[in-house]
């Protein structure tokens, strides 16, 4: 972890450049700057599908939406968004039958995207509801949420299923290449971010560990689901009589303040990249970096190409080269690094 850990500092000193962030995605990579939208896919014959566009949406256009607190629930909706059209689109060209090469429409994207985060929020905030209620109906010492014990074991049991489901999802061999992936748009984000050349050999020199990732974002929200919750429901009168009901009705009340927790984590987040000094912040942010040791991988070469081609697209849209969507696909990584 040390041999790892010890260059992150140097990324700060250089900072006055715009953040660029990233999604691994099926044989790909995916990056967002402030001015643009990318995704580079390896495709099964070896050549490279690009989509790229200029990045002006509704919250972008509007200042309240940038406010902190406010911006990280922004930040994670648009995440949410961005990472299912990246991976609809790399499932299109990744995929080996043609006949599947299919694009969903942006129905069929939000339709999946509010399911999937309805079995996200049914997993990792029911269950470790009523998992800790049924703890302590089953030890004969009922826990209630106006008790710091309940939020901290609600806690414990949330992380213990994330882990559990990121360990699980890892023994599959596609997932093992996405986290390839993952650790290809680490390294590549490190490559520039430092300020040398954004190149395959730059790149595969950095650490696969960045303290700006989503794994670490979503430890933080765990921390702070803790705290918050802690504060928020002794203030909350009882809702039913029965317990069940009670218990049902107070997991509802968890659900909007799912914005202000992911305001505060993404904040923190921030705060942990702009003062890498404060052992405070490093510890918060501690636990995400041993868990990208899970969700990240050592990548080949040619994955290298692809971050480092997705790196480069969104580097020309924030110079101002190039400014159109497009969607096209290149025989190798010199051609599409022409245009």
């Amino acid at each position: 972890m040390r041999k790892s850990l010890r260059h992150l500092p140097l990324f700060f000193a250089e900072a006055a450049r715009p953040y660029i962030g990233g999604q691994a995605v099926l044989e790909g990579v995916m990056m967002r700057s402030p001015k643009s939208f990318v995704v580079a896919v390896r495709r099964p014959d070896g050549s490279i599908a690009l989509r790229e566009q200029p990045w002006n949406n509704f919250f972008t256009r509007h200042a309240i939406f940038r406010l902190p607190l406010l911006r990280g629930a922004v930040v994670l909706f648009e995440s949410l968004w961005n990472g299912y059209v990246a991976l609809d689109f790399s499932a299109k060209h990744a995929a080996a039958d043609e006949a599947n090469q299919e694009t969903q429409s942006n129905l069929a994207i939000g339709l999946t995207m509010v399911l999937s985060l309805a079995f996200g929020l049914g997993l990792f905030v029911g269950v470790p509801h009523l998992l800790t209620w049924g703890l302590g109906q089953l030890l004969g010492r009922p826990l209630d949420t106006t008790q710091f014990a309940f939020h901290a074991i609600d806690g414990a049991i949330r992380l213990a299923i994330f882990v559990a489901y990121i360990a699980l999802i890892a023994r599959l061999p596609d997932i093992r290449r996405v986290f390839q992936y993952h650790g290809a748009e680490h390294k590549t984000i490190w490559a520039y971010e430092k300020g040398g050349p954004v190149d395959v050999a730059t790149a595969a020199r950095q650490t696969t560990l960045h303290p700006r990732c989503g794994t670490s974002f979503l430890l933080l929200v765990v921390g702070t689901s803790i705290l918050l919750f802690s504060v928020v429901f002794p203030m909350v009168p009882r809702l039913a009589e029965g317990e069940l009901s009670n218990t049902l009705l107070q997991m509802a009340i968890k659900l909007p303040l799912t914005f202000p927790i992911a305001g505060i984590s993404y904040e923190l987040q921030r705060l942990s990249a702009r003062h890498p000094e404060s052992a405070l912040l490093r510890a918060l942010t501690a636990p995400g970096l041993w868990m990208q040791r899970l969700t990240t991988r050592d990548p080949s070469e040619d994955q290298l190409e692809i971050a480092v081609l997705a790196m480069r697209r969104c580097i020309a849209y924030e110079e101002g080269k190039n400014l159109e969507s497009r969607e096209a696909v290149f025989p190798t990584l010199e051609a599409a690094l022409a245009i």
